[in-house]
């Protein structure tokens, strides 16, 4: 991908009628990309070296986890690549970033004089080396710098405007954390997450090497798949998506829907893995590609999601998600059924003749029966959340930035509990 860019497609606004400039705003769309590389296939990871001396790195540091450090022999592997740009590791990482461990890694890398972060592993592994990225520039903790919710005002997200050195990402999961500019790490005093955003810490280089992809289990890979499945179908469902944003959402719903029950049955092929994470990067880039003028989506989703997630270590992001969307989408299909017959149409489980209503209906159930012949969750007492905590991850959820970007608008904790005991 080149440098970033901007593209207006609509007119300009001087030049029509308000009508006119109403039906064009739909079309009216903003791609912005920043520059990267993307080595993939059988000994991907040889290129590391040549990427380092490429940003100029002489201190290159790594940060992974556990599994990746005692039982693979990844982290051997990347130590060759980087040969004396190698200055050090951080193999703490703990899922879900809780921010001692971000702290510990901060502190690892910095004594280590480090000029470039190389993430080796999943989700935790990326989020963890993008917020090190962060703590390392700017002043302040993490609790001061991330997005801050006024009770009586809009979401406050700070500026972090301060250099940031490179980061390379090496990949075992088909995580779409891999590309994307905000940082979500988990306070555990609170538990809650703290949400970080900042577009210079976008990886320079992501490198899916097939042997590194084979180290994750297949139930990790799944979880990942998952999370990115509910992102690609709620992004279909959104009203007024974009051109280029579709063609990407489309190609990667159907690599998901073709790659993640062949995990289950060719958990050895290292190929379904390689097509789950071109899936979650098209995910990613689809993003990049906004409609002006639309700024909700299925916010309900994404909050609740984020909140068990965050709330019980036995629910994985995947799982979470895998709980939330189909109900999130029926939550919203009055709002939004247009968008959901387009989801249908890519599902495959459109009805001629029917109407956006029932295809929405279709959706959401070929969602909710997809996930569960993947073998991941769809109620939250699946995962041990027990029906007396609903009331707590209302709450919390009610602080989660994307619930107030939900095409429905929640009106206060009595509704989402109603959409908590349809999840439970």
């Amino acid at each position: 991908m080149g440098a970033q860019s901007e593209h207006d497609l609509g007119r300009p606004a001087n030049r029509q009628s308000p009508t006119r400039r109403a039906q064009d705003a739909m079309n009216t769309v903003r791609y912005r990309s920043s520059a990267l590389r993307i080595h993939a296939g059988q000994d991907a990871l040889a290129n590391l070296g040549n990427e380092a001396a490429r940003l100029g790195a002489q201190r290159a540091f790594v940060v992974c986890g556990q599994t990746v450090a005692r039982r693979t022999d990844l982290l051997d592997r990347v130590r060759d690549e980087l040969g004396e740009r190698y200055a050090g590791e951080f193999d703490g990482v703990q899922t879900s970033s809780p921010l001692p461990s971000v702290e510990a890694g901060v502190a690892a890398a910095r004594d280590a004089s480090a000029d470039l972060i190389v993430a080796v592993g999943g989700g935790s592994a990326v989020v963890t080396a993008r917020a090190i990225v962060i703590l390392l520039a700017e002043k302040g903790d993490a609790r001061e710098l991330c997005t801050q919710y006024p009770p009586d005002g809009p979401p406050i997200s700070p500026r972090l405007m301060a250099p940031k050195i490179p980061n390379i990402v090496v990949l075992t999961t088909p995580t779409t954390a891999m590309t994307r500019a905000g940082t979500a790490i988990v306070d555990p005093v609170r538990q809650h997450r703290l949400e970080l955003f900042d577009p210079k810490t976008r990886p320079s280089t992501v490198i899916w090497d097939a042997d590194a992809m084979m180290t994750a289990s297949p139930d990790l890979t799944m979880s990942a798949a998952a999370s990115a499945f509910s992102g690609v179908a709620t992004s279909l469902a959104v009203e007024g998506v974009n051109p280029i944003a579709e063609g990407d959402l489309r190609q990667s719903i159907r690599l998901l829907l073709d790659n993640m029950p062949r995990l289950r049955s060719e958990p050895e092929n290292p190929d379904v893995r390689m097509n789950l994470a071109s899936a979650s990067f098209l995910s990613n880039r689809a993003g990049d590609a906004e409609t002006g003028g639309r700024s909700v989506g299925f916010g309900v989703v994404t909050a609740v999601a984020h909140t068990i997630d965050t709330l019980y270590p036995t629910c994985s992001h995947g799982a979470a998600y895998a709980i939330a969307t189909a109900p999130g989408l029926r939550f919203n299909a009055a709002h939004t059924a247009d968008g959901q017959a387009r989801l249908a149409s890519a599902l495959g489980v459109v009805g001629n003749g029917l109407s956006a209503s029932a295809n929405a209906d279709r959706a959401a159930d070929k969602i909710a029966s997809f996930f569960e012949s993947a073998g991941m969750p769809v109620r939250m007492r699946d995962v041990g959340v027990p029906e007396s905590d609903l009331p707590r991850i209302a709450h919390d959820a009610q602080e989660e930035f994307g619930l107030r970007r939900n095409a429905r608008p929640v009106n206060g904790a009595e509704e989402l509990m109603r959409l908590l005991r349809e999840m439970h």
